[in-house]
């Protein structure tokens, strides 16, 4: 199951306009912002999938049954990128464990690439709800590299994934592996460049947030 926000008109489409304009994102407060954004909004939408309890308030004039949230949430990301999209989750998961994953891509001279996986912090999975965040889904070797390395950590109750901006064939990449994972994405492209760039993208969103690497 995959949910798109840009399947259906909100106002979650200008900030998405805004990450990808050229001139815009340059802004890099506003760029992490518009991340943070898109993380709220994703944490919204996945909320309405989770299992609630009812539970009983007290007010100043009386008693309220209220429905909230009864699941172990999990927030983990992929470093650095995903420290926005993350956080802007976390604001409206407050509550979650959260866990951290550092993976990056190691380029050869021929043009190809491998997936390093050097560190991960991470609680006990087990019976939890896994919500993993990268802001861009490329090709799924990262993805499904982290969800492998989490193993080790127990077995989730369920596992959701979100993106910003997801390519048709990461998203299948991941899919093939994981098929119980449920999908939220900002948006969905359909071109991924030979060097692994979806198109048309937004760009390196490490760079765009936190400054060019060396």
């Amino acid at each position: 199951m995959h949910t798109i926000l840009t399947d259906r008109h909100s106002v979650a489409n200008q900030f998405i306009a805004e990450l990808r304009s050229a001139v815009i994102q340059t802004d890099r407060m506003r760029f992490r912002r518009n991340l943070e954004r898109i993380g709220e909004i994703l944490a919204y939408e996945l909320s309405k999938t989770l299992e609630y309890k009812t539970v009983e308030v007290e007010t100043p004039l009386g008693l309220s049954q209220v429905a909230v949230p009864a699941d172990r949430l999990v927030l983990a990301s992929i470093l650095r990128a995903g420290i926005p999209l993350h956080q802007g989750m976390l604001n409206y998961f407050d509550k979650a464990d959260n866990a951290f994953i550092s993976a990056y891509r190691r380029q050869h001279k021929d043009g190809s690439f491998d997936i390093q996986l050097e560190y991960v912090s991470c609680c006990d999975l087990n019976d939890a709800v896994l919500i993993l965040c990268d802001p861009m889904l490329a090709t799924g070797a990262s993805m499904n590299l982290t969800l492998k390395h989490l193993e080790r950590f127990g077995a989730p109750k369920s596992i959701h994934i979100a993106a910003v901006i997801a390519s048709t064939a990461g998203l299948e990449a991941v899919q093939r592996e994981h098929p119980e994972a449920q999908f939220w994405l900002g948006a969905l492209d359909e071109e991924l460049t030979g060097k692994a760039y979806i198109v048309p993208g937004l760009g390196d969103a490490g760079d765009l947030a936190f400054g060019e690497k060396s």
